[in-house]
């Protein structure tokens, strides 16, 4: 027992150590991600009403108006494309996601734009699992958990160990999910 205890206290710190980044990328996006009701942690939107008296309507000089509608709200480098979902809407899409609604009739509009969330969007990213490689990472790392989680339960004995408080705590560890699923499944 006393050679299981030292060699769980060496894979712990090793495998804490080796996986802190990859934890805090985790646990960040997780709680970012737990909270999507309330924000998008991906991005932080910006709205912007304005009025223009540039003609939008549907004519041969369409995409000239728009990019001069962009020197005035956003820039033209940032146009994407434009559709008409209603008669009276035209609806401009720019890069990054951003968005400008004009009825073409009164001229008044909303420009949306959207800005990357620094760190928050980098983290959210890795958590989605982008790629096959991150994923084989993702994997590697919750085996490493399953192995973080099963070297605590032997490195400490006594009143600390699994006998005493440490067992508690599993056992609280283990009670609250089930409590959960019990009353909310």
């Amino acid at each position: 027992m006393k050679k299981i205890r030292k060699w769980s206290r060496i894979l712990h710190r090793d495998i804490g150590f080796f996986f802190i980044g990859t934890t805090l990328i985790y646990a960040i996006s997780g709680i970012a991600l737990n909270h999507m009701s309330d924000w998008n942690p991906n991005y932080s939107v910006e709205n912007k009403s304005f009025s223009t008296s540039i003609n939008l309507e549907k004519t041969a000089s369409l995409k000239n108006n728009i990019l001069e509608l962009l020197d005035e709200i956003d820039h033209r480098d940032n146009y994407k494309k434009h559709y008409f979902p209603s008669q009276n809407n035209l609806k401009i899409f720019l890069k990054g996601g951003s968005s400008i609604i004009v009825n073409i009739k009164s001229g008044n509009g909303n420009a949306e734009f959207l800005k990357r969330r620094p760190l928050f969007y980098e983290v959210n990213y890795l958590h989605y699992n982008p790629n096959k490689f991150w994923t084989w990472f993702s994997d590697i790392f919750a085996g490493a958990l399953i192995l973080f989680a099963i070297t605590s339960l032997f490195m400490n004995k006594g009143k600390n160990g699994l006998n005493g408080w440490g067992g508690i705590y599993t056992i609280l560890g283990f009670l609250i999910p089930i409590l959960f699923l019990i009353i909310y499944a």
